[in-house]
């Protein structure tokens, strides 16, 4: 670790100097991992700009026992204190919820004692039934599948099994004897028991190797590959765990003040007071107008669910945490058709009484840090909010009637491709890339506005939502299901086994649940509709981007200057808030001349025009060239480049399919994202990119560094 004054993109630096490319050369050649962040450590106070000098290298053994990090404060230097701290099991709260340890099941005997009558279902009040359904699989459970103790032991490893303890002991036995007796006869034994216990281990680990690689696909992330091999490695990093908390100049430690601290914080997002004094007042006028659903009608939507559509919905459903009930997936699928019968009567009756259970509205809560956002804020976690499974399989049923007539109806913007059937984040990339090109043919401007809303879901007005379902046509049993589904929400925040007091979500969608995606984007779906002609634009979900080209650039800045306004005034009327500091602009234009950047405004302050800028993964420059993008992108895979170093010198990962498997997991998805796009970049950009693909390929194969590309790629 030290100064090594070399500019390189790949840890961060804007261009590249000869002592970069050395430094790169020295790292590809004898297989070092870098194990800096993102954070830069040099800060040039002339042209006051920061840079990235000063590099922590380290063997591939090694990059998984270290973080690195930097220092906020310069300490009266121009280089930021570096701080490598070693990844050890230092859990700050052992012990945690009780769960099922699913692989040791009795499903046999689970299946015979959770039999669901039709007499559980029939119960007296909806309450009482789901009390009784739910009570009734948990007992089985207990019957039938064990649970772990809750606390973590000091090591461990998944690894670790009934055969890896019974050969150590006999090899711990072993030595003991020896020790006490060192006769020849006994050395032969330890070292027999050793190479014994040595084979069973590696055996143990491989296989739980293999059933992980068994489960990537390419949307898996570097950080849980890295979760993963430090767990195979006797390394338990707690990431949901919060240590302490820094909130109104106190420091917070006590797990129940801590979850209480951001429960509260998550509380006063969604809470009504948090929406500015005219949207208050608005809100209060337009909610006084009841909205009846509850009009006759016989569209198919309001039918009964047959049991098909059940299926249907628990073969999409995923084995996520359980809710506050403690019921998991798999205990449904492993009921007996009698039983899940029982269940879907159960949800018709739900469907046709109007009436929502009232333990399905509790959920517990996870707090989850914001990447790059510091730990000791209460404001920096994002909830993520656990909730009844059997709560997710209706809302799942629920969720695809409603798309349907959405779909069926055309209601939803044709400029909205988020979660929907046959579109992705590519659309709207390739729409903004298509604009560009031809602004560019045409020898125009064309400038690019990027939106942030704050808190989007916590945000987002229920009233809103209902009363745009209203103006869609909808009638019945759905809507009301919706209705009573947003009402009255609470929750609790869990740190570790402890858990805070509860707390009502007043506004927003809770963020985990299934029907809060489409809910959200049918609250978001009029804003599309605020832009003026000659102004266009897309929607990613949350993500809104408009552009506008002319050969002008006053005609241009008015027409971006008006939809910003009307976006701004459908913001303050639908209760979102547009970020002022987040949103940005880019002007895309290759003319030669000086052009004058466009002035717009958004809530009097100006928005800064960039150079280049992050829109759904893909960075946008303002020439087109996308050198920052693939910059970026080796950037990246090089970063994932050390889990394959890692593994490559290992005995349990080092197989060739394996690696090949991790390798278009984390590098080949990282590459083809957005290629359609980016691949019009010169060749002498692209070419960047080649190192890091053959390297990845080298390294998975086990090739030689000399070997030939064209050798490898028959391979």
């Amino acid at each position: 670790m030290g100064d090594f004054n070399g500019h390189n993109p790949i840890w961060g630096s804007p261009d590249i100097n000869l002592r970069g490319q050395q430094i790169e050369t020295l790292i590809d050649n004898h297989c070092i991992c870098l194990l800096n962040s993102s954070n830069h450590t040099y800060f040039h106070q002339p042209t006051r700009t920061f840079h990235t000098l000063d590099l922590a290298l380290c063997s591939p053994s090694l990059v998984i026992k270290w973080n690195f990090n930097t220092e906020d404060d310069l300490f009266n230097s121009d280089h930021f204190p570096i701080i490598l701290s070693y990844i050890d099991n230092d859990i700050r709260y052992p012990e945690r919820p009780r769960k099922f340890i699913f692989q040791k099941a009795n499903w046999s005997l689970f299946s015979e004692f959770a039999t669901l009558t039709l007499d559980m279902v029939e119960e007296v009040s909806i309450d009482d039934a789901v009390d009784k359904v739910t009570c009734s699989i948990i007992q089985a459970a207990d019957m039938a599948i064990p649970k772990t103790s809750g606390k973590i032991p000091k090591i461990w490893k998944p690894w670790w099994n009934e055969e890896c303890r019974i050969f150590n002991k006999q090899q711990k036995k072993a030595w003991d004897k020896f020790r006490r007796y060192p006769t020849t006869s006994n050395l032969i034994d330890f070292k027999f028991a050793k190479a014994t216990f040595r084979r069973v281990k590696r055996t143990s680990q491989r296989k739980s190797w293999q059933a992980f690689i068994s489960t990537i696909t390419n949307q898996i992330s570097s950080k849980k590959l890295w979760d993963k091999i430090r767990r195979l490695s006797g390394r338990y990093n707690d990431n949901t765990s919060v240590s302490f908390l820094n909130h109104n100049g106190q420091v917070i430690t006590d797990a129940k003040k801590i979850a209480n601290t951001l429960a509260e914080a998550f509380s006063a997002v969604s809470s009504a007071s948090s929406y500015s004094q005219d949207f208050i007042s608005h809100k209060t006028n337009e909610e006084r107008h009841n909205i009846d659903f509850n009009t006759l009608t016989d569209d198919e939507y309001n039918s009964d669910f047959h049991f098909i559509e059940f299926k249907r919905a628990l073969s999409k459903s995923h084995a996520t945490s359980p809710g506050p009930d403690n019921i998991h997936l798999l205990m449904l699928t492993h009921l007996t058709e009698t039983s899940l019968h029982n269940i879907l009567k159960l949800f018709n009756r739900i469907w046709k009484e109007k009436k929502f259970p009232s333990s399905w509205r509790r959920a517990v809560v996870i707090p989850i840090l914001k990447p790059g956002k510091d730990a000791k804020s209460p404001n920096n976690y994002r909830p993520i909010a656990l909730t009844s499974v059997l709560c997710k399989l209706l809302e799942r049923m629920v969720n695809s009637r409603l798309v349907h007539v959405l779909e069926k109806k055309k209601w939803l913007s044709p400029f909205q491709s988020g979660f929907r059937f046959g579109r992705g984040t590519i659309d709207n990339i390739l729409l903004l890339e298509n604009s560009i090109r031809e602004a560019f043919v045409s020898k125009k401007h064309l400038v690019s506005i990027l939106f942030d809303m704050e808190k989007a879901y916590d945000k987002t007005w229920r009233y809103g939502i209902l009363k745009d379902l209203y103006g869609i046509g909808f009638k019945g049993n759905l809507p009301i299901f919706i209705q009573n589904f947003l009402k009255t929400r609470s929750f609790r925040v869990r740190i570790g086994n402890t858990l805070s007091d509860g707390f009502y979500q007043e506004e927003g969608v809770p963020q985990g649940s299934v029907l809060s995606v489409i809910l959200f984007i049918i609250k978001i779906n009029e804003v599309i509709k605020q832009l003026p002609t000659g102004v266009s634009g897309s929607l990613f979900v949350d993500d809104l981007e408009i552009h506008c080209s002319g050969e002008d650039m006053g005609f241009v800045e008015r027409k971006l200057q008006e939809a910003v306004n009307k976006i701004s005034e459908w913001g303050r009327k639908n209760g979102f808030q547009i970020s002022s500091q987040k949103t940005v602009a880019i002007h895309f234009c290759r003319r030669r001349g000086l052009h004058l950047d466009p002035k717009l405004l958004l809530h009097d302050c100006t928005i800064p025009i960039v150079r280049d800028a992050k829109y759904l993964g893909l960075i946008f420059d303002s020439k087109l060239t996308f050198k920052p993008h693939v910059n970026y992108l080796k950037r990246k895979c090089i970063q994932s480049l050390n889990i394959i170093k890692m593994l490559s010198g290992t005995s349990y990962g080092a197989e060739t399919s394996a690696l090949l498997k991790v390798y278009k997991a984390l590098i080949r998805s990282k590459l083809d994202y957005g290629c359609v796009v980016y691949g019009s970049a010169s060749k002498s950009v692209l070419k960047a990119l080649d190192t890091v693909h053959h390297q990845g390929l080298r390294l998975s194969l086990g090739a030689f560094r000399t070997s030939p590309i064209q050798s490898i790629c028959v391979m």
